[in-house]
């Protein structure tokens, strides 16, 4: 009689870094190692100290770049490559546990954008998703729909066909959706999630999307990338979620590749707007929600606008900005920055170190910490260029740096450099741009002042 042979044990192995492919995610491989056997070094990548590692893999699958494999010895090798052949109960496990996660990710289909409103005004961030929301749509060849909640909003659909989605969830019901509550959001979102199950959903990084968008996340069980600068999507269906890490010192790119729906929220004027298309039509989903007022524990009483008083400004949504940063050396030097901004008819911004310095108010700063812009025209005046400022300024149409030091990185990203000291050439550009006012003819053909169109 023959004896059965005892069936292969499958070797752990040993987790190993490869080299190159390391984005400094944020220590994720370091906090998921049970055993403590992940140390990070000083310049963001892991140290796997090999001794102490079981073979868990739990580094491996957290890593979003794959820069974590497993090693076996030889012959460790060897039993795998004999278990193989054999067609043995692990790799058929493996192949079962990959399929059941296809199947989970293949029932969710649609890029979905929350149409953010308040008392019926949307949020412009809103449209700038649309037509980020398309690109992705399209690369992925489905359907763009616009989430709309709220009471009498069904106009804001057919605005949303306009900025370019093909169908919209309308969401519209009296009392318990006219003001914006998490509760009864959260619910709403959620319900839709349930029922139509979308493999992408864009919300504002402001107030409202970031509250409404983070408790959504937690309610359903997927990850939630904050304030992205950028958006794609892989050979394999996942959104690459790119934002500022590690205080802004480096760009990283998250994926959700096990879990849907994955959510992304953007800051304003982040994302061109694309052009709107009068009479752009669409299907319209209602959706009767099952939230009732009196479940809902907090009220609105009043909404109270915050009026801007004459001394502040929209820094974000201006087309001319004159920036200044540690190079203008002092407050009273910014005064110099506000004539040229009055020449240009643009305001005058701010860099984070000018900012702290108190030479400027908080509203003023540009940057990861402060506003995003997008001008026709931005004039760094003193600034270096740290990546914390160039996130907040880098989708200007034109850039024009003036900066004393030739190695500021800010010279990089500009459409034209001046190296030489912003005292001189800052009154110099104003009185110019006077000159030129000056000699500029009306139309009854005398010399007169008039805008300059830049």
């Amino acid at each position: 009689m023959t004896e059965a042979k005892k069936p292969l044990k499958k070797p752990r192995g040993k987790a190993c870094l490869i080299a190159g492919k390391c984005i400094a995610c944020g220590a994720r491989c370091e906090s998921s190692c049970p055993v403590n056997a992940i140390e990070m070094e000083d310049a963001g990548e892991p140290q796997i100290i090999v001794e102490k590692c079981i073979g868990c893999v739990k580094c491996v699958k957290v890593c979003p770049a794959q820069a974590i494999d497993m090693f076996f010895t030889p012959e460790e090798q060897k039993i795998l490559d004999e278990i193989m052949t054999q067609g043995g109960g692990a790799v058929e496990e493996i192949d079962a546990e990959a399929a059941a996660l296809a199947r989970k990710l293949a029932a969710y289909r649609g890029v979905w954008v929350l149409v953010e409103q308040t008392e019926g005004e949307a949020a412009k961030v809103s449209w700038e998703l649309l037509g980020k929301g398309r690109e992705l749509a399209d690369a992925l060849q489905v359907p763009l729909s616009a989430v709309v909640i709220g009471a009498g909003v069904e106009f804001l659909c057919h605005d949303a066909f306009a900025y370019g989605a093909d169908q919209a969830y309308l969401v519209d019901a009296a009392p318990v959706f006219r003001f914006y509550r998490t509760e009864a959001y959260l619910k709403a979102v959620c319900h839709l999630i349930d029922n139509f199950k979308p493999e992408i959903i864009l919300m504002g990084a402001t107030g409202l999307g970031r509250d409404l968008a983070g408790a959504v996340a937690t309610v359903v069980g997927t990850g939630l990338t904050a304030d992205c600068t950028g958006l794609g999507v892989d050979d394999k269906r996942n959104l690459m979620q790119t934002r500022p890490a590690f205080g802004g010192n480096i760009m990283a790119t998250i994926m959700c590749d096990k879990f849907r729906p994955q959510m992304a929220t953007v800051r304003p004027h982040v994302m061109p707007m694309h052009e709107r298309r009068e009479g752009a039509c669409g299907e319209i989903v209602r959706v009767d929600c099952p939230v009732r007022e009196e479940e809902i524990l907090t009220k609105v009483i009043e909404i109270i606008r915050d009026k801007q008083g004459k001394d502040q400004v929209d820094v974000a949504g201006a087309e001319f900005i004159v920036s200044g940063g540690r190079g203008l050396m002092g407050k009273e030097n910014f005064a110099m920055l506000q004539e040229l901004a009055d020449e240009l008819g643009g305001v005058v911004g701010a860099s984070r170190s000018a900012v702290d310095a108190g030479w400027m108010p908080a509203e003023r700063q540009v940057g990861q910490t402060g506003k995003t812009v997008r001008p026709k025209i931005y004039i760094a005046c003193g600034i270096s260029g740290a990546i914390q400022h160039l996130v907040g300024m880098q989708d200007s149409d034109v850039i024009i740096a003036i900066n004393r030091d030739k190695e500021a990185p800010i010279f990089e990203v500009a459409t034209y450099g001046i190296v030489g000291d912003l005292f001189r050439i800052v009154p110099a550009i104003t009185g110019r741009l006077r000159e030129l006012k000056q000699e500029v003819p009306d139309n009854s053909g005398c010399t007169g002042k008039r805008a300059i169109n830049a």
